[in-house]
């Protein structure tokens, strides 16, 4: 058609395709196959399912991050006659970050884990879709000024920081803002005292109400720790104090964050509880696409409650906004310190309970010192880990 709009393709690699995030974005990707193509595909060890990606994305590149798993990769390739490269490791998952054959890199891995492969991004100037919120909450100053130096853009993917980037003005300033409103669900134990919470089961904390996540994830939203490394982000990518982030709980999550102006005005963005939406604003910004997600009926809902949270019966929230205040590695040591909670609530080592008793001691047991550089933050976060298993150990024999 004459006059008709040439969208140079954007190429994405994408780390951490088969966890939700992931799938989610390759459902986007997949809608344009004029406007996207994927360079590169990493997971950390389910084989299987990115050899299925492989065959239908046909990336240039797949890392498996557990390097153990390198040869059913490669096999796996071979035997399906695709000419993608098998990579495996943690620089393998650097170099894909990096590379100059994607502009786009989707930070989907969950954890300390990838906090790496973010700044190869940051490094290299790319657009970068941020939904390892573990990076920011680690090394948020150090991703923030390597952004800054090398011209990367940084577009949040978490729902409530996607929504605030999008109520925030265009040309990035924050005058005039007054507050930012995370809101939160309230996760699955919602309304419940501190007393009942003391036999909760995995599967139950991880059957979120609203959203379909993975397991690690799920038990954060139930804690509402998610919400404290959240809160933590915020800080970094909007630049706004402690005191000028607030947490209202609103159980339908429809309203995914807002932003209070001087003026009085509150903007809001609303939408269906789907990651599609948010995905598909980073992966097409500054334009907007169709995400798959249907239209949202503000008829068909019936009602929109908010609440403050009770910091009582979920204190991760509380110690996360501790950390924030403090400073340098505090949010370093509580996030390793959550990590090692979460992996032995999961694997039935500790009580739901005694997550957030082992993130405070943890706390409590190590000083804070000046967060400057990466190393620094990565040495604190092996010290920390090994704290909090340390402490673990003598909570089990307790």
């Amino acid at each position: 058609m004459a006059g008709s709009l040439t969208i140079d393709k954007r190429r994405i690699a994408l780390l951490g395709a088969t966890g939700s995030i992931g799938s989610s974005a390759l459902d986007v990707i997949a809608r344009h196959p004029e406007r996207f193509e994927v360079a590169a595909l990493s997971a950390h060890s389910r084989v299987d399912e990115l050899l299925e990606l492989c065959a239908r994305f046909r990336p240039e590149t797949a890392v498996v991050a557990d390097e153990e798993k390198y040869g059913a990769l490669r096999d796996g390739l071979a035997a399906r006659g695709l000419a993608t490269r098998a990579l495996a490791g943690a620089d393998a998952l650097d170099e894909i970050a990096g590379d100059e054959r994607s502009d786009t890199v989707l930070a989907a891995i969950v954890g300390a884990a990838g906090v790496s492969s973010t700044l190869a991004a940051a490094r290299a100037g790319k657009r970068l879709l941020l939904a390892n919120k573990e990076s920011v909450v680690l090394a948020g100053a150090v991703l923030m000024r390597t952004a800054a130096e090398h011209g990367a853009r940084i577009l949040p993917i978490d729902s409530e920081h996607n929504a605030i980037y999008q109520c925030l003005p265009a040309d990035g300033s924050r005058g005039g803002v007054r507050r930012l409103l995370l809101t939160a669900s309230g996760g699955p134990f919602r309304g419940r005292s501190r007393a009942s919470l003391a036999d909760i089961t995995p599967d139950q904390a991880c059957a979120h109400p609203n959203w379909v996540m993975g397991r690690k994830i799920s038990v954060d939203s139930a804690t509402l720790m998610n919400k404290g490394l959240e809160v933590i982000e915020a800080h970094h990518l909007f630049g706004l104090a402690p005191e000028c982030i607030e947490v209202v709980v609103h159980p339908q999550s429809v309203i995914h964050s807002l932003v209070d102006y001087v003026d009085g005005s509150v903007l809001a963005q609303l939408g269906n509880p789907d990651m599609r939406t948010a995905l598909a604003y980073g992966l097409a910004w500054p334009e907007r696409i169709d995400s798959g997600v249907a239209p949202l009926d503000l008829t068909a809902l019936a009602r929109f409650d908010f609440a403050a949270p009770d910091l009582q019966a979920f204190p991760c929230l509380a110690l996360a906004y501790e950390a924030l205040r403090t400073g340098g590695t505090a949010p370093a040591i509580l996030n390793a310190a959550n990590e090692v909670a979460v992996a032995a609530f999961l694997a039935g080592q500790l009580p739901f309970l005694g997550i957030s008793a082992l993130i405070e001691s943890t706390l409590a047991a190590m000083s804070p010192e000046p967060a400057d550089d990466l190393a620094v933050l990565i040495a604190c976060d092996g010290q920390a880990r090994r704290q909090a298993t340390e402490l673990l150990g003598r909570m089990v024999r307790q």
